[in-house]
């Protein structure tokens, strides 16, 4: 039996951000997806999570495991993936390392992907962006923060991942004219900053308590803010909104719809999905197209080419006498065999 504790520190220690250059988001949501795996396999076998035996998570725990967060924690079909992603990259990790385990993972790999629903993007029309970008209060240093956060966090179309790991010397100063974004797959991108982007942040900048955190953004002790942190002040804040603009708190508000309002507004206004890519950090126009589908304007300019389908004169011709009577019989079923 073989200790799990030791291979998947080295998995997220040594192998992810070092041989496959995964990015410091990707080696969290990794830990994370092994968190919520180790807390079920300790309970469900009566035992501490460091005591774990890698030959414990075999097929029918890992089943169990994707049920579990799917039925009691409420989690999509989608994050079931993800999960799963992690543990078959884990056990990828392990085919080099530990032979004994090649059975194991090979029965591991071959649990198959959920399929999910390809649905429409949600995304906030313009009075609704506009009530939740005026919600924070700017008289207070928390008002002013959250301000600049939401701005940057639509006006950039950042994924959460990508605004919470904001340093400061990813800003272009004095001028806030741009700003650097280390995104997902590492790839990088310089975007420009609207005006009143810039002079949210600039406002920002000056509130900003001093200290040796790096973080652009730091929540009320100082330290840099978190995924959760960012999700609470959207809900705050979503709230507010949706007493000057109802419409807002009939949906579902999360950090991705901000840059999912983003990808929207930018097609509406250029008609270009390669520019929506370059401004997202897509890696292929493929990720884009989603917004395509949720635009009705696309679908009313194609009908504005086309001309509504025309059909040919022709005249009436009665049908044959005796191939009516044929075919009246054979459906009826009165012939003899």
């Amino acid at each position: 039996m073989t200790a799990l504790a030791s291979y998947i520190g080295s998995f997220l220690r040594e192998h992810l951000p070092k041989e496959r250059r995964a990015s410091p988001h990707t080696c969290e949501a990794y830990a994370h997806s092994f968190r919520l795996l180790a807390g079920f396999a300790a309970r469900k076998l009566s035992v501490r999570p460091y005591r774990l035996e890698i030959e414990q998570l075999d097929v029918s725990m890992i089943l169990a495991f994707l049920e579990h967060i799917e039925a009691d924690r409420g989690n999509s079909a989608r994050t079931r993936n993800a999960r799963l992603a992690a543990i078959k990259a884990f056990f990828r990790f392990l085919e080099y390392r530990l032979p004994s385990a090649l059975d194991q993972a090979s029965r591991i790999h071959a649990i198959p992907m959920k399929k999910t629903d390809e649905a429409l993007v949600d995304y906030l029309t313009r009075g609704e962006l506009q009530a939740l970008l005026d919600a924070p209060d700017g008289r207070t240093p928390s008002g002013i923060r959250d301000r600049a956060m939401l701005h940057l966090a639509f006006a950039a179309g950042l994924r959460v991942s990508e605004l919470v790991g904001l340093r400061l010397d990813q800003l272009d100063q004095p001028t806030l004219s741009t700003i650097h974004v280390l995104g997902k797959g590492r790839r990088e991108r310089v975007l420009p900053l609207w005006k009143e982007t810039a002079s949210a942040l600039r406002t920002w900048l000056v509130h900003r308590p001093a200290t040796k955190e790096p973080a652009l953004f730091l929540n009320a002790l100082g330290h840099t803010m978190t995924r959760a942190g960012f999700e609470y002040i959207l809900a705050k804040h979503v709230v507010t909104a949706a007493q000057t603009q109802p419409s807002i708190g009939s949906k579902r508000v999360t950090p991705h719809v901000l840059r999912h309002t983003c990808a929207m507004h930018t097609l509406q206004a250029t008609r270009d999905i390669r520019r929506v890519s370059l401004w997202l950090g897509h890696a292929s126009l493929q990720s884009t197209e989603i917004y395509l589908r949720a635009d009705p304007m696309e679908k009313l300019e194609a009908l504005a080419t086309t001309s509504a389908p025309m059909f040919r004169p022709g005249r009436f011709r009665a049908p044959d006498k005796l191939l009516a009577m044929l075919n009246g019989v054979s459906q009826s079923g009165d012939y003899a065999e």
